[in-house]
């Protein structure tokens, strides 16, 4: 997601989280470090250094399409709160273009604080908003036992986030840190959370038990509903697997997908264009800059088919 941005999640070792966040800057020490609250030139300065290098990668400097259409609600995402005079600026200048921006809850993967104590603020402002919570992944690697005592010593060191961590039990002690979190930003109940999933070309057994307990942990507790970011190389099998969470709870409702493909992409697409009918949410663009209000940032590219992907009861206009 935005890892640099996921996808801001992140792209091969923890150390590079930046995927469904929008440039976790440049593999490891992010803009704004855990507790600390920059300020917003201070942030608006790092972004626009980091979205000219994302630019000259990418070379994509193409605006972005100002018509909003039913059913496809522009929104971004990205790794580290931009501060509150750049959302400001960015929501109210005219013909901005997105409607809705991506909220990381602190958690396992995902550290930075940056955006804790916004919601209101955010919705103030009038942004529709899309909860994220980046869990355990695998970069790469097939889960291995952990002893206890290896257990020990990564708690002892602080270690949130590692594949061996991947299981079942682990799935509902990170469930039951998102229902938290998300509580304690302020979000009413039922609105949906979306837990990170990255990339894997093979899926071990330890992950999908995870990401279903996960689930099946928020939909027992009953205040939150599990949502999904994921790859468009996963996206059927968790696709799958988190509607028969919600068949087994008894919750006849769809779970909200976020898909993650540059394939294929053209502004102006609806989110099932990625090629699921379960898509409500595509993530088309990574690691692009954009520029809105004369503000630069580094961000991922969305469209949603809710103005507010987290809201169950906003849709789209």
């Amino acid at each position: 997601m935005a890892h640099p941005f996921r996808h801001p999640i992140a792209r091969g070792a923890a150390s590079c989280i930046v995927g469904i966040a929008g440039l976790a800057i440049a593999c490891g020490r992010s803009a704004t470090q855990p507790g600390e609250e920059p300020a917003d030139s201070e942030v608006a300065d790092v972004a626009a250094k980091v979205a000219q290098v994302a630019a000259a990668v990418t070379g994509q400097q193409a605006p972005l399409a100002d018509a909003q259409q039913e059913g496809k609600n522009m929104g971004f995402d990205t790794h580290t709160y931009p501060g509150d005079k750049t959302m400001q600026a960015w929501k109210a200048a005219p013909g901005a273009p997105y409607r809705w921006v991506g909220y990381y809850l602190p958690a396992p993967c995902h550290k930075d604080k940056s955006w804790t104590g916004k919601r209101q603020k955010l919705v103030d402002m009038g942004w529709g908003l899309a909860v994220v919570y980046v869990g355990q992944q695998t970069w790469g690697r097939k889960p291995r036992p952990v002893s206890a005592k290896r257990l020990a010593q990564m708690q002892k060191s602080g270690t949130t986030c590692n594949a061996d961590l991947i299981s079942a039990d682990r799935g509902r002690v990170d469930a039951d840190d998102a229902i938290a979190a998300t509580e304690k930003e302020g979000f009413p109940e039922r609105s949906i959370v979306f837990l990170d999933i990255e990339r894997m070309e093979k899926m071990p057994p330890e992950m999908r038990d995870y990401y279903r307990a996960w689930s099946k942990r928020l939909l027992e507790h009953g205040r939150y509903r599990p949502g999904v970011y994921v790859h468009k190389h996963n996206a059927e099998a968790v696709y799958n697997d988190i509607k028969a969470e919600f068949a087994a709870a008894g919750v006849d409702e769809q779970p909200r997908i976020w898909v993650a493909s540059g394939r294929g992409w053209e502004e102006g697409k609806a989110p099932q264009d990625v090629g699921f009918a379960f898509a409500g949410v595509w993530q088309g663009m990574i690691d692009v800059a954009r520029t809105v209000a004369d503000i630069k940032l580094p961000l991922d590219v969305n469209v949603s088919s809710w103005e507010s992907p987290s809201d169950p009861d906003r849709v789209g206009e």
